[in-house]
């Protein structure tokens, strides 16, 4: 069964941008101002945005030679091979459940700051439902909900910060020192967290109206965010001491009440609110959509492959994502371990990109011919492979603890895929020779008649 085409640029750009756009984004934004001397963060988010343009050529161009919702891991497979890359696509994926788990914990700092009577673990509940239940609607319904809350929400930010810009007179503190190369790298490091996921609205591929929208898609979504993340952070900066920004919690919620007073709390409710919505709803439509094509392909439990008959989506995946996302979230919310969860997301995302570069590189040499998007020569692969190298040593060096989790999380990814995908395989086929027994042709010979099989060819002709 197909999926629909009917995603436009706008959606493929909203959901881009709005699994990036997130509450805990405003963390990692005064983490990176924290690394430098004076009002240079956005020198450091400028840079991270041209790094991941850089990246995104590199997945534009994957994307056209595999359009599939199974995005990086049929890349990374056809590159390095399918068990290499199912271990970094898992990992990727429980790093991006990390992501939503690290936001709730913001968000329901900011809403209990504001309404202490009502528990977060309500406000988190109540919108992973809602977002669920638009998921499962349709596509094209959570897209359409996506373009208005995504770029109301970029909007709003850049508005608030070109207020708090207007109270210093636009006035920035030594705006070019960075106070050295090591801040700058590990500035530009944290940086790519403010990205991360742009590239996961390649699992759409089977909903667009257009493929090549794809690559244009992410190309905006990130010049967009370059902008708005750069005014917001200098415009924080500028209004409130670093050392207070990068000791809290929700550092937009100081920032707000500084400029706004006693407006400040409702408009950051509202911006965390359609941050956080924003995150939930792009995740669960671009996650699920990689389940979804994992299932299909024999890799995770034939459940994630399920559609719904009415509305074309893949509910079972959906649903399951919204459980594991909830308990995530709920985790975290007790813990209160969040701000681990975003430096894992750096490093994590930086591995991932420094493997894209790579996989186009192999690629260039085992596929020739024309792609319908490509950059001209291997610049832009290479400068890919050694900037997110970099980038992804620098944080595992200034967060050891980043680094225990991700070998915790790459061993037990290796792990389910060397015993457990063999098993599911395994169990395929058996399905199939059983059904091949059981339908006898005409003739009285009996033929195996792998309509899956036939279905996944159809979807990649």
């Amino acid at each position: 069964m197909r999926l629909r085409k009917v995603l436009p640029l706008r959606t493929v750009v909203a959901t881009s941008a709005g699994l990036t756009l997130a509450t805990s984004s405003f963390i990692a934004a005064v983490q990176v101002a924290g690394f430098l001397a004076g009002d240079a963060a956005w020198l450091a988010i400028l840079i991270g945005g041209l790094l991941c343009l850089a990246a995104g050529s590199c997945f534009a161009e994957l994307h056209s030679l595999f359009p599939s919702a199974a995005g990086i891991r049929l890349y990374f497979g056809r590159a390095f091979g399918d068990k290499l890359a199912l271990t970094v696509s898992l990992l990727y994926m429980l790093v991006i459940m990390g992501v939503v788990g690290a936001e709730s914990y913001v968000l329901a700092s900011i809403l209990n700051a504001a309404w202490p009577v009502v528990p977060p673990a309500v406000w988190i509940t109540i919108m992973l439902v809602m977002v669920t239940l638009l998921n499962i609607r349709g596509v094209k319904v959570a897209g359409n909900f996506q373009d208005v809350i995504t770029y109301g929400l970029m909007l709003a930010t850049a508005a608030l910060a070109l207020i708090g810009l207007y109270k210093v007179n636009f006035h920035l503190h030594a705006p070019l020192h960075t106070g050295g190369i090591a801040s700058l790298i590990n500035a530009v490091a944290v940086g790519v967290f403010l990205f991360v996921g742009f590239e996961w609205v390649t699992p759409l591929a089977e909903e667009v109206k257009n493929q090549q929208i794809v690559a244009r898609g992410m190309y905006i979504a990130i010049g967009l965010l370059s902008v708005v993340y750069a005014l917001i952070t200098v415009a924080m900066t500028a209004n409130i001491t670093k050392e207070n920004l990068v000791a809290s919690p929700f550092p937009q919620l100081l920032y707000a009440r500084q400029i706004l007073v006693e407006y400040g709390v409702a408009a950051v409710v509202l911006i965390s609110l359609a941050s956080s919505i924003t995150t939930f709803n792009a995740g669960l439509i671009s996650v699920s959509r990689f389940f979804y094509a994992a299932a299909r392909e024999h890799v995770l439990p034939g459940v994630f492959s399920r559609v719904s008959m009415r509305f074309l989506t893949p509910w079972a995946a959906i649903v399951i994502v919204f459980v594991v996302g909830l308990a995530v979230s709920y985790l975290v919310l007790f813990s209160g371990r969040y701000l681990w969860l975003v430096n894992m997301a750096a490093a994590t995302e930086a591995l991932v990109y420094t493997l894209a570069g790579a996989a186009v590189l192999v690629l260039r040499r085992r596929l020739s011919g024309s792609r319908e998007w490509a950059v001209k020569d291997n610049i832009v692969p290479v400068l890919t492979i050694l900037a997110f190298a970099v980038l992804a040593v620098a944080v595992l060096f200034t967060y050891p603890v980043v680094a225990v989790g991700m070998g915790a999380g790459l061993t037990a990814t290796f792990t389910y895929v060397h015993t457990v995908v063999p098993r599911l395989k395994q169990s395929y086929q058996m399905r199939q020779q059983s059904r091949k027994k059981r339908r006898p042709v005409a003739g009285g010979a009996a033929e195996a008649v792998p309509v899956l099989s036939q279905l996944d060819g159809k979807r990649q002709q």
